[in-house]
């Protein structure tokens, strides 16, 4: 025992020394290199002096970086997220001062833009030497994340490791279709998944309903409920609301809901972790949740993952240099695509290339470091959303070259994570699972010249513009970067004039509400205000039906465009395939009708038209690759889960909707855990808001990922 950890000690004094001596290096060839930037003195040194001084400068720049890194990134912390990555470089130059300061003789000085570009040479040199060495010894690696899980086990108590049975965690690959998934395992994108698939794993496509987009999908998933949830974003009459799923108020409230209906905290209650969600699930450990990211002070834990991950310097320079590469490289992919003259293509210009670069990069290591963080602390529900296809399939489309570049690093994140695992105090199952796909197709306003607003608009006899709009696009990360900078989410659609329409996009699906009325208009109210509005919608060759309230029939489902007339069928026969809903596949007569009974519906719900053929549909939105209406991949995602799971359904059923998800993901957590204890509505509230300890920070595991 003795000698094992003398050599554990050993092993560990030469990294540290070899880590020492690479940054001496690199250290004294910036110095002959950049003109402002010295280690000797003016009046000349030796070689040797020039080597002590810049060791000596190495040491203490890598002592302050150990020591005071973390301390000043907490303090950071009250400034918006967004903007202490952009601080990483100039925290970074700063300690780089102060080591030079420390250097006896005033040998070593610098000016300070200077400062900036060695410190980030020696962070990224420093983490690239310590990695390579873990690498090259991989026993060491494995005490070193064995001795990280034994140490926060005795912190919480948990010594008997053998007894803990299996942990879960969820990742959920935002917007990955089903149909997706297979062709990246196929064409050899994702090895980790192919792996699982072949050994572990089996796979399952689920059928979402008609709001086919987060919002509604992750509420049912979390907290096994997506009553009410319409859209993405939708106008609530009774209180005069505009409710967007990616508000963080809107959040609180859609969540508030949710449990008051359930009864029920939500999947996570038990020991559980929540990260980079839209809802928390009932977990007390939260990161980048935006349903608590509209509290503030020292209750707000939605951006602990941010400290865990920011407080190593060498994981602040590598995702802030990853930060800078990925805009460049969605610059030039939207420059090629322009050059090349694709189509379907959208603008992808002004702050989009940092938006990118933040859900594909910032986000994705925030919060994989934080899983890792739950599972090496023995967590026993994680559930962690991953949004980097999602938004860039939304602006280069789902089948993109692109996109499948992100599905390529994700996967590399996963196999991460699945490495992370055997290293952890418990076993853990990992449930690879999606909210919706995505659905291909040209915008609307690009494929007819105006916009679903403008065309309302004209049903209503109310003026347009000349030149048709833009309807910007409200992907997750867009917003999820504005609350990040607490600047407020504008929005199209707010309410105008009592007497103008509120007309909304959630992909390829709109919705239609007058605000000067306190109740859901009838199809012969509609008539009677604007005779021609309805004709005008179901008309469209862009518009495939229309769901509305009739004072004869309760409610019709109108469409038919391009076709000799328009088919009017009441709710109650409306039958998959038939009629209006011709070509939109099974479950979609009983996801219109489920929609009809929500409080909220809108008065005129639109969703385009679908080419069964092709797979296409008109977004509402600035978007070639959509969700959140139904027709095609957009409402097919998948679950793949472990063998030693039981089935998500018997026989050859398919789950359908997100609160069978919910229930599914619940019987698997008592199969690992037997019976969970219940947490009634009114012990939840509070514990989502109680001071919880964040994942603590994993040196050298995330740089082991390779996705950079």
């Amino acid at each position: 025992m003795s000698t094992g950890r003398w050599r554990t000690a050993g092993s560990a004094l030469v990294r540290v020394i070899v880590v020492w001596a690479v940054s001496t290096l690199t250290m004294m060839a910036l110095a002959g290199i950049l003109p402002d930037f010295r280690l000797k003195s003016a009046g000349g040194d030796s070689i040797t002096r020039v080597a002590l001084t810049a060791a000596w400068g190495a040491g203490a720049f890598g002592l302050l970086s150990a020591l005071v890194w973390p301390l000043v990134v907490r303090a950071f912390l009250l400034v918006p997220a967004l903007v202490l990555g952009l601080l990483v470089f100039f925290l970074n130059g700063s300690l780089l001062l102060i080591a030079l300061s420390l250097i006896p003789s005033g040998r070593g000085a610098a000016q300070p833009e200077t400062a900036v570009v060695v410190a980030a040479v020696m962070s990224a040199v420093a983490s690239a030497t310590s990695t390579a060495l873990a690498v090259r010894d991989d026993n060491a690696y494995r005490r070193r994340l064995s001795r990280l899980a034994d140490r926060r086990r005795r912190r919480r108590g948990d010594e008997d490791r053998g007894s803990e049975p299996p942990g879960t965690v969820f990742l959920q690959l935002d917007g990955v279709g089903h149909d997706v998934l297979c062709h990246a395992v196929g064409a050899g994108l994702m090895p980790t998944v192919a792996g699982w698939l072949e050994r572990t794993h089996r796979l399952t496509p689920w059928r979402t309903d008609w709001s086919s987009q987060t919002g509604a999908s992750q509420l049912g998933i979390l907290h096994g409920c997506t009553f009410d949830v319409p859209a993405f974003r939708w106008y609530e009459k009774d209180t005069g609301e505009l409710m967007v799923s990616n508000r963080p108020a809107s959040a609180v409230e859609l969540q508030r809901r949710a449990v008051e209906r359930t009864g029920d905290g939500g999947l996570l209650t038990v020991d559980g972790a929540s990260r980079g969600n839209l809802f928390s699930g009932g977990a007390d450990q939260l990161a980048l949740v935006l349903s608590m990211a509209a509290r503030r002070g020292r209750r707000n834990r939605s951006r602990a993952g941010y400290f865990a991950y920011f407080s190593d310097p060498a994981n602040a320079v590598r995702t802030a240099l990853s930060f800078v590469a990925e805009a460049g490289r969605e610059i030039g992919q939207s420059t090629r695509a322009r050059l090349r003259g694709d189509a379907p293509r959208v603008r992808r210009g002004g702050l989009y290339p940092f938006i990118r670069a933040f859900a594909t990069v910032v986000e994705r290591d925030v919060v994989v470091a934080a899983v890792i963080g739950d599972m090496l602390a023995g967590r026993t529900a994680v559930y962690a959303d991953l949004v980097a296809y999602d938004e860039v399939a939304h602006h280069s489309g789902p089948r993109g070259r692109d996109a499948q570049k992100v599905l390529e690093r994700l996967d590399r994140s996963i196999a991460l994570i699945d490495r992370v695992a055997e290293h952890a105090p418990r076993a853990y199952r990992i449930v690879l699972l999606s909210d919706h796909g995505q659905s291909p197709g040209e915008t609307f306003a690009r494929a007819y010249g105006l916009t679903l607003k403008d065309l309302v608009r004209a049903g209503c006899g109310l003026p347009v513009p000349r030149s048709a709009g833009r309807t910007k696009s409200g992907a997750e990360a867009r917003d999820a970067v504005r609350v990040a900078l607490h600047r407020p989410v504008p929005e199209n659609g707010e309410p105008g004039p009592a007497s103008d329409p509120v007309v909304l996009a959630s992909g390829n699906l709109g919705l239609v509400s007058f605000p000067d009325t306190g109740w859901r208009l009838s199809r012969e109210e509609i008539d009677r205000r604007h005779p021609a509005l309805l004709r005008t919608l179901a008309g469209h060759p862009g518009i495939g039906f229309l769901l509305v309230r009739s004072e004869e029939h309760g409610a019709v489902v109108i469409g038919g465009a391009g076709t000799d007339r328009v088919h009017e069928v009441p709710v109650c026969e409306l039958e998959d395939g038939k009629g209006p809903l011709t070509g939109f596949g099974p479950g979609a007569a009983e996801a219109v009708r489920r929609t009809d009974t929500f409080p909220h519906t809108a008065d005129i719900m639109v969703n385009s038209m679908y080419d069964p053929v092709t797979g296409e549909v008109h977004a509402f939105e600035e978007q070639i690759g959509s969700h959140g209406g139904l027709g095609g991949e957009q409402a097919h995602p998948f679950l793949l889960w472990p063998r030693d799971l039981s089935a998500p359904v018997a026989g050859h059923g398919q789950l359908v909707g997100a609160e069978q998800v919910h229930h599914v993901l619940r019987r698997w957590l008592r199969e690992c855990l037997g019976p969970q204890v219940p947490v009634s509505p009114a012990t939840q509230i509070p514990r989502s808001e109680a001071e919880a300890e964040g994942p603590f920070p994993v040196e050298g595991v995330a740089l082991r990922d390779k996705s950079a």
